[in-house]
């Protein structure tokens, strides 16, 4: 397997390719895209290492750790996934106390009794990085479902040091609306795993107590902004492709209400709005398939602070959108740009993506 030479400087900051970086044109001029790490087999998602480079999951079920000199070693001890349709080893992310914990937080799909669900796992990053120990399942989707579609499975660690997970609907579109099951749902759960205390469903009879909102399709994008409030972008059907404010108890709509149709062409529920449903930030149509959310700094692009970065896996870029209300501003395009799976800022304001399509992770920083 092949891996990018990459030249070493003090830390993960210093991840360098010896190759010509491609270039592309932005609003903020000239910006350097840069592979550093190559063939890749369906790679979902990645998280920086305080310490020494970072980890990348690949849906078939690996677990990679790239260090800063390139180096490149499939992690052991890796639960195992059931790969199937959309389903795999799914997101991964760091905890923000690693440098004390060591703990790792992985999202995969898992064989149910039904077929498959969504499931977190949580571990420790053994020193050299090499393999994750004491893996433990904290939370299992119920009561799961049948087929390859629609497992969500963003993870973010809110302030509070507990979890949000992302579930998608797995297909069957009336279970979005049910709390009964976590179809459909983001959920909040501890670091250890179980509903936390003043989650908005605990107590109610017959619901699922980690519930935090409902309503949702298929969320494959999430992250905080800088005062710590949940966004996530999440696909719609044909045309409805949302970027959501998540609040405590809200119910997004799926499938009620839509700004798309059916693949068939026929209308979802009753049209786009109704009572004691959410509206989302903004909404594509037509649909790109979002996957991948970012909320930038500013550390490099200072005029873009605040702004939103969101995946393209359907037209194959990286939309940047800003205002209020949200809108898309940006299309930041070029060949690299295939299929993009992942987006998150690096430590040091750098903005790297995941390419499904290529198999790559890219770097992107201002052109000299």
């Amino acid at each position: 397997m092949r891996l990018l030479r990459m030249m070493i400087c003090v830390s993960l900051l210093g991840f360098s390719s010896p190759l010509a970086a491609q270039s592309l044109q932005s609003s903020q001029g000239r910006i350097a895209v840069e592979a550093i790490v190559e063939d890749l087999k369906n790679p979902w998602g990645f998280a920086f290492l305080p310490e020494d480079g970072l980890l990348i999951t690949e849906r078939g079920g690996r677990l990679w750790h790239v260090a800063a000199d390139g180096k490149r070693t499939a992690v052991r001890g890796v639960p195992e996934a059931h790969v199937q349709g959309q389903g795999g080893l799914l997101d991964v992310v760091v905890a923000r106390n690693f440098s004390r914990s060591r703990e790792v937080f992985l999202s995969l799909a898992v064989r149910q009794k039904d077929g498959s669900g969504t499931a977190v796992y949580r571990g420790i990053l053994s020193e050299d990085s090499t393999k994750l120990t004491e893996a433990k399942r904290i939370f299992e989707m119920a009561p799961g479902s049948s087929g390859g579609r629609h497992f969500g499975s963003r993870i973010v660690e809110a302030t509070d040091g507990t979890l949000f997970v992302t579930i998608g609907e797995r297909g069957d579109r009336p279970a979005a609306q049910d709390v009964t099951g976590h179809e459909g749902t983001v959920v909040r759960i501890a670091r250890t795993g179980g509903a936390v205390g003043d989650n908005p469903f605990r107590g109610q009879a017959g619901a699922q107590p980690e519930i935090w909102s409902f309503g949702h399709r298929n969320p494959q994008g999430a992250t905080l902004d800088a005062e710590g409030r949940l966004w996530v972008v999440e696909h719609g059907a044909k045309g409805g492709d949302e970027v959501n404010f998540i609040k405590k108890g809200a119910n997004f709509g799926w499938p009620v209400i839509s700004y798309g149709a059916h693949y068939s062409g026929a209308k979802i529920g009753v049209g786009t709005e109704k009572a004691g449903m959410e509206q989302p930030a903004f909404y594509w149509d037509p649909s790109i398939a979002p996957s991948g959310l970012m909320i930038y700094s500013g550390k490099l692009w200072p005029e873009w602070r605040g702004d939103f970065f969101v995946g393209s896996l359907k037209f194959d870029y990286v939309s940047r959108l800003n205002g209020a209300p949200l809108r898309e501003v940006e299309k930041i395009k070029g060949s690299a740009t295939k299929r993009v799976r992942d987006v998150r800022e690096g430590p040091n304001g750098a903005i790297w993506f995941l390419s499904d399509d290529k198999g790559t992770l890219y770097r992107m920083t201002p052109a000299n």
